[in-house]
């Protein structure tokens, strides 16, 4: 758990220091990104991110005063509705990836041997297919 929240803030304060953004809001613009269409209900949103609906909602209301996420109602489901991501948003992706990644790396990867990361990308793998 200190691992992950020391590495976490580090590729936070990152983030907000060279592109203005946090990393959970970084984190719900790939999810964005990766989705079909570029849109997620909110539910399965909150899901991805590991966020509360009330969190994930407050974070894409400032999202969307930023014009980096729309939020839409859900046809199907009048109590539902969806967050999309717009081409600033996607805008702001491009430029914050690159920081992102080079985090990663130097706070993470960078710090494990060729070993290390097989296994430990073996054990991610098994609990992310867990059921």
């Amino acid at each position: 758990m200190t691992g992950h929240a020391r590495i976490a803030a580090t590729l936070d304060r990152e983030l907000q220091d060279e592109r203005g953004l946090s990393l959970s809001s970084y984190e719900v613009l790939v999810h964005l990104s990766e989705a079909p269409d570029r849109r997620l209900r909110m539910n399965e949103l909150a899901g991805k991110a590991s966020l509360s609906r009330s969190g994930l909602t407050r974070l894409v209301d400032r999202l969307q005063a930023d014009g980096l996420v729309d939020r839409q109602g859900c046809p199907e489901d009048r109590r539902g509705s969806y967050a999309e991501l717009t081409s600033a948003g996607e805008r702001v992706l491009e430029e914050a990836w690159p920081v992102h990644v080079r985090g990663v790396r130097e706070h993470f990867v960078g710090r494990l041997s060729a070993d290390e990361i097989t296994v430990l990308g073996a054990a991610l793998r098994r609990l992310a297919d867990a059921d």
